[in-house]
């Protein structure tokens, strides 16, 4: 993760309360044990973040590995992130920002409490519901999403 090394040549502004927040959250999720996600920032740019969340046991995303993206504004974490799906998983349209209460779409329900993990964390438990009708929602089967997850 060269944003947050010191050998790194990318500059940020330290001062920055989202560059202070960003790299904070970097050295927590890198220190994470949980196995049910990993993010970190590209190495050359802080403000977006590839992770890949596993899917819920118990459900037909179970084995499943989806990767992502997380686009931070420059105002984090006053304002929220975007995500983006990139893996195949039958609830979330590909490469399209997700429409989530906890993402960009819903500033009004942002709470700058809330990081990187509440986001990735929320994502897992909004893999299980409707779409809805939300903006890159898709509702798939159960065996289509099944069949998704084993690959």
């Amino acid at each position: 993760m060269a944003a947050i090394t010191s050998s790194s040549t990318i500059s940020y502004n330290l001062r920055s309360p989202a560059v202070k927040r960003l790299l904070q959250e970097a050295r927590e999720l890198q220190q994470d044990q949980c196995g049910d996600y990993t993010a970190q920032p590209l190495e050359d740019n802080l403000f977006e973040w590839h992770f890949v969340i596993r899917g819920p046991e118990d459900t037909e995303f179970s084995g499943g590995r989806y990767h992502g993206r997380i686009l931070l504004p420059s105002e984090y974490p006053f304002k929220p992130p975007n995500l983006m799906l990139l893996t195949p998983n039958g609830r979330f349209e590909l490469n399209k920002k997700i429409c989530l209460n906890i993402t960009g779409f819903h500033p009004e329900y942002w709470l700058p409490a809330w990081g990187i993990r509440t986001v990735l964390l929320g994502l897992i438990g909004f893999l299980t519901t409707k779409a809805n009708g939300a903006i890159g929602g898709i509702d798939y089967t159960e065996s289509e999403r099944k069949i998704l997850a084993q690959r």
